[in-house]
Order: structure tokens, then sequence, then C-alpha cells
């Protein structure tokens, strides 16, 4: 009964984006790459690459190399203000990439034509309902929803608020996936009685066996409760820097001193704006990949969603989504007795 409600709700999701289960793995710098992408696409759910910082080449070989590991499908998520972002949809589409997730606000102009024009699907975050409308009349394929408890570069508001606000006015217009603080499955069959096609989950595969995440950084994640992921503060209001949420160490302080430092290149012409939030973007990537990739859990950035206190284990992936689809079918089980 539970079971049968649950794909009945996933439906939607399932059949966009090709997949058994309506879980996007949220795209992780570092984190996000061939093989806990593969993994994901494998165990039912559907991976996908955080392109981040890579230049195409990179990409290039990161999709070839997911491709090795899995004939599932899965996607690739574009930062809209990476300067080669022209060549990286060229990339995708050279390799059928069926699923292009653009990160960073609006789509630069064009984009969003030659995304679908090369046959994928388009998916965009909307952090307000405004922006949402505006992503849904330009043409994009779907939306995610991603509210503050995520990790990463967040937005001002809560889930669930943003869930109550925008699911009854777009979720009939096209699939949404919701995301930011998700890790049980009650919550995923709420959302998904909500209206949601589907969720995104990043938090939760960071200790995944198959994630390549520095064992230190892993470790942080199992000690971390819900209160240690803070989010980074802005100092000068001319940089107007996203805040990150990630777990609190002495990165935190290193990144205040960073933002002080390009401010103070601004104030004496030294960097143009765009430079200086490049400058920010950089940082961030240095500073993720140290946490993740060489394990410096004090000076890197150990990103992370409040949803930190619900990992307890490192565990494969597939034993991380049976757990979670077994919780929503008895959630819904229990909702209709």
């Amino acid at each position: 009964m539970g079971q049968d409600r649950l794909h009945a709700l996933m439906a939607r999701g399932t059949a966009f984006l090709g997949c058994e289960v309506a879980v996007l793995g949220g795209a992780m710098s570092w984190v996000s790459e061939r093989n806990l992408v593969a993994a994901i696409s494998n165990a039912g759910g559907f991976g996908v690459i955080a392109c981040g910082a890579m230049t195409p080449a990179l990409l290039d070989a990161e999709i070839a190399g997911t491709k090795a590991l899995t004939d599932k499908p899965f996607g690739v998520n574009l930062i809209t203000m990476h300067p080669d972002l022209s060549e990286l949809i060229d990339v995708c589409a050279r390799h059928g990439v069926g699923h292009v997730v653009l990160a960073g606000g609006l789509p630069p102009a064009g984009s969003l034509e030659r995304i679908k024009g090369s046959g994928a699907k388009l998916i965009c975050f909307a952090p307000a309902l405004a922006l949402a409308k505006k992503l849904i009349r330009s043409g994009v394929d779907a939306l995610v929803i991603e509210g503050m408890e995520a990790g990463g570069h967040i937005g001002p508001v809560s889930t669930s608020v943003l869930a109550q606000e925008m699911l009854p006015e777009i979720a009939d217009k096209l699939p949404v996936f919701v995301a930011g603080g998700i890790g049980r499955g009650e919550a995923i069959a709420g959302y998904l009685e909500m209206g949601a096609a589907g969720v995104q989950l990043g938090t939760r595969f960071v200790c995944a066996t198959e994630s390549i995440a520095h064992a230190n950084f892993k470790r942080a994640f199992i000690r971390a409760s819900a209160r240690d992921a803070v989010a980074s503060v802005q100092i000068d209001p001319r940089l107007p820097v996203i805040p990150v949420r990630a777990l609190k160490n002495a990165g935190g302080e290193l990144f205040t001193a960073k933002q002080r430092e390009v401010a103070q290149s601004l104030d004496e012409g030294r960097v143009a704006m765009a430079e200086a939030q490049l400058q920010i973007e950089h940082y961030w990537a240095g500073a993720l990949r140290r946490a993740v990739v060489d394990g410096d859990v004090e000076h890197g950035s150990v990103m992370a969603g409040q949803s930190v206190g619900m990992v307890s284990r490192e565990e494969p992936v597939a034993a991380i989504l049976a757990e979670l689809m077994t919780q929503a079918a008895a959630a819904l089980e229990k909702r209709a007795a």
C-alpha cells in the first residue's frame, strides 16, 4: 500500500529523470564526481556531476568516466557565472547528456536555447516564487526549490516555507524537486504529498561508501550535529557574497579575512566587481578541495547541510536510498490508515 502510493507520487519525477526513484543527487564540488554519480544512478536515483570550476577538458573526461561506470541516466550541474559556460554546454551536448542543471541565478542570454537545442532537459534553481515564474515563462523543463538548510551556497528562506509558498502555485506546471535539510524518508513523503515530483539530497550522500571524500571529511560529518552547520557571514554589502553553509571551523574565519582582502582591492580599484566575485568563488573551490580531497577539515571548507546530524555512518548509496524509500513508504501507509 505505502510502496504503491510512493511510486504513484514519484511517477512524474521518475518519468522526467528516466530513473526508478525520484531522488536527484545534489551537485557538490569535488564530491559529486564519477564514482558517487554513477553509484546514485546505478542504485535507481539520478546522479548529477558537479562541474563547479572544471575546465571543459576536465568536464569532458568526467562525463566519459561516469559513462564507463553506469549505463543509467545522469545529469551535469553547470554554474551560470563560469567564464567557459558556452564551451561546457557544448561538452554536454557532444556527450548527449540528457539533463543539465543550471545553478546561480537566471541563465545568461542564449544558454537556455542552446541547452534545449541539444535535446537536453533543463533544470534550474528557483529560490523565490517570482523567479520560478520567470524561469517557467522562459521555458525551463523542471525546477529545484532549495531552502537555507542545505549545504554550500544557500538562499535566505527555509525549505518548509518555500515548499508551502511555491508548490501550490507551480507544481501543476512542471516537475518541481524540493531540496535542503532532507535526511529521512518521512520528509520526502511529505513533500511528495504537497505536490513535489521528487527531492534532491546532497549531505546524506557524502558519507556513502562510494564517495571519494577524504576519511577526515566523512568523519567530520558523522561527528557533527545540525547546529554545527552554520552559514557564512557577509562582511561588505558591496560584495554580494552568497552565504555558504559549512561546518564551523577555522576555515570560516579565513573566509572572513578573504572577504576583507577582496573588499580592499575593490576600494583601491585594483579589481572590478565581476573579478571580485570570481575571486570569492575560486576561494570556495580551493577551500572545498582542501577539505574534501586533502582532508584538511580545519582550514578547508566542510560544506554541509543541517541534515548532517542524521548522517551517522558510512554505508553504500543503495542502502541509503533503500532506507529513505522504506521510511517514505511507511509514512504514507500510516497516513492512509
